[in-house]
């Protein structure tokens, strides 16, 4: 069997959709959104989409603190189970922490109608997030064996295997049904990074995590939409903002 191609190598392809495509939905939710909603939302949108029923979508949410584990994560990686609650989630990946100051976007695009091509899709993603954070001069890298995305740390002290200390800035988590997307990305502006203490993030030992503010960048999450939106663009394809509102078992989540 040939070796997968490395993401670097899709690195330079757009992810655009056929022409008679209506634009993405383009939603910012205020204030913290319950994961048990979001994941309402998105298996909510998904299955519209899926069944023609309703445009691709990204949803911008911010999490209350917690952690999730992907369908890879191991035990041995929840180090504090107790600090904050722990959500089984269907993306693919292993623990993450999702809370205050981190920027979640959940991407719902319909791969039928752009490239059935996995790898390429998360490569797609790690080109969007590398954009965004070149827009704030920060040097973003892609790692083969790490999907996400890393910042050089050379004022730390190497690794113990003699390599560049790197910080993870963005994490990626996805899964597809139907050939549809959902979950998506995190991108750290301003969590406290103390609370990725309780686990081993994405289940990858000897690095570390950033933020935006860490890295020396204060900026609003208004800055960091703004950009997001517009790189989205250049790999994605046009979005038409529209405004959050939860409805349908997302609302029902919510409302309890």
């Amino acid at each position: 069997m040939d070796a997968p191609i490395p993401r670097d190598a899709l690195a330079g392809d757009l992810f655009l959709p056929r022409a008679d495509t209506p634009p993405v939905e383009w939603t910012v939710f205020d204030g913290a959104m319950e994961y048990p909603a979001a994941v309402a939302l998105m298996e909510q949108r998904a299955a519209l989409v899926a069944g023609g029923q309703a445009p691709e979508a990204v949803f911008l949410v911010e999490h209350p603190p917690l952690y999730t584990a992907g369908t890879s994560a191991q035990a041995s990686d929840l180090l504090d189970g107790a600090r904050f609650p722990v959500f089984a989630s269907g993306r693919g990946g292993e623990y993450t922490y999702h809370g205050p100051g981190q920027r979640v976007a959940y991407v719902i695009l319909d791969l039928k109608r752009r490239r059935q091509d996995v790898r390429a899709f998360v490569a797609a993603l790690e080109r969007w997030v590398i954009s965004t954070l070149g827009d704030f001069h920060i040097k973003g890298e892609r790692r083969e064996g790490r999907v996400g995305v890393w910042v050089r740390r050379p004022e730390r002290p190497p690794t113990i295997e003699g390599e560049t200390a790197e910080d993870k800035i963005a994490a990626i988590g996805i899964r597809i049904r139907r050939w549809v997307s959902f979950h998506g990305i995190s991108l750290n502006v301003d969590p406290d990074l103390d609370h990725f203490d309780g686990i081993v993030p994405c289940g990858i030992r000897g690095h570390g995590v950033t933020s935006l503010t860490d890295l020396g960048i204060p900026v609003t999450m208004l800055e960091v939409d703004s950009f997001l939106r517009a790189r989205f663009e250049e790999v994605f394809g046009a979005t038409v903002p529209v405004t959050g509102q939860l409805s349908g078992p997302a609302a029902d989540v919510l409302n309890g």
